[in-house]
């Protein structure tokens, strides 16, 4: 069993948890385990490095999740993300998207069970991090329990020991991505299964979980819990975690002091030369169901775009919410 504590994690995004969105979750709770947007190994391999990867000390315990299918590839980006500092390296079996797919990276992969297998293997050798596999329950018409728990036995026979499940099958075509979010039906008892029948392993659930008490009714179940969408609608709902999950004594930054926490980081951006909007994309969501919460939202929305747009607007919109 791995020591790294997955009792609660963000997932993955493309387009959404990169490390400004992980800086301003980290500010939100110490403990909660954060994960990068699925890499590739080619990016990570003839890419450039720093921007891919490279991060704020302060985001740690985080994880990079790679996509790819070959082992040397990822055994390769598994030293490398461990160089870069990260806690954890992912891989990426659960993303149904055909971009991914015709590069043999994703959900996919789950009729190669094999392949996951010796991946896995390979990694784990060129890297002392703990390697973990996010993944479905199933894909298209192999979508039964045994055709999980046969993908979950061959993949930890060669040494994975955490397995993150994202409690819906994959419809590898007809279905958007997003439709893939929403649309088959999840199937948590699938999952509640595995940790039965591999108690050995670590099991962790994701899709459709929306609160931190919803994430102490499944941890009486299963290992670790991995929030989604809500975690960048709704961030605050993490303010909650340390306490309640983590046993942390600390009390939790206020969203006002939260955003003037983050004020330092946004200026010492601006000053390299990046855009407000690349920040503030992240943050629309922390005054969701408070006072001023839409206000707060369409300010930010409105004002960041235009060309002068500095700090400024950052604590004029403050000021709307305080």
């Amino acid at each position: 069993m791995v020591n790294l504590n997955r009792k609660l994690s963000v997932a993955p995004m493309m387009d959404w948890t990169d490390r400004h969105a992980r800086y301003f979750l980290r500010l939100i709770s110490k403990h909660t385990l954060l994960y990068t947007e699925m890499v590739t190994t080619g990016a990570v391999l003839n890419g450039d490095r720093e921007k891919l990867l490279g991060f704020d000390p302060s985001e740690n315990p985080i994880a990079l999740q790679l996509g790819g299918c070959e082992p040397r590839a990822l055994a390769e980006c598994a030293k490398i993300g461990e160089d870069y500092g990260y806690d954890e390296i992912n891989l990426n079996v659960g993303c149904p998207s055909d971009r991914v797919q015709s590069g043999r990276i994703g959900a996919c992969l789950m009729a190669e069970p094999h392949l996951v297998a010796e991946c896995v293997r390979v990694m784990k050798q060129s890297t002392s991090l703990p390697v973990t596999v996010k993944h479905r329950i199933g894909i298209d018409e192999q979508d039964s329990y045994s055709d999980l728990h046969n993908f979950v036995s061959v993949v930890s026979s060669l040494g994975c020991d955490s397995f993150i499940v994202h409690a819906r099958k994959a419809i590898l075509s007809g279905l958007s991505p997003k439709q893939n979010r929403e649309i088959p039906p999840l199937i948590y008892d699938f999952v509640y299964q595995l940790k039965k029948e591999f108690p050995q392993l670590e099991i962790c659930i994701n899709g459709g979980i929306k609160s931190i008490e919803s994430a102490q009714e499944h941890l009486t179940y299963i290992d670790g819990v991995m929030i989604g969408r809500e975690a960048y609608n709704n961030p605050y709902i993490l303010a909650q975690a340390d306490q309640r999950l983590f046993s942390s004594t600390n009390i939790p930054l206020s969203r006002i002091e939260v955003i003037e926490a983050l004020i330092p980081y946004i200026e010492s951006y601006l000053k390299s030369g990046g855009k407000l909007q690349h920040i503030t994309r992240h943050i629309l969501g922390l005054f969701h169901a408070q006072p001023n919460g839409k206000l707060w939202r369409r300010y930010l929305s409105e004002q960041v775009t235009k060309p002068d747009a500095g700090i400024q607007v950052i604590r004029d919109a403050l000021s709307i919410v305080s």
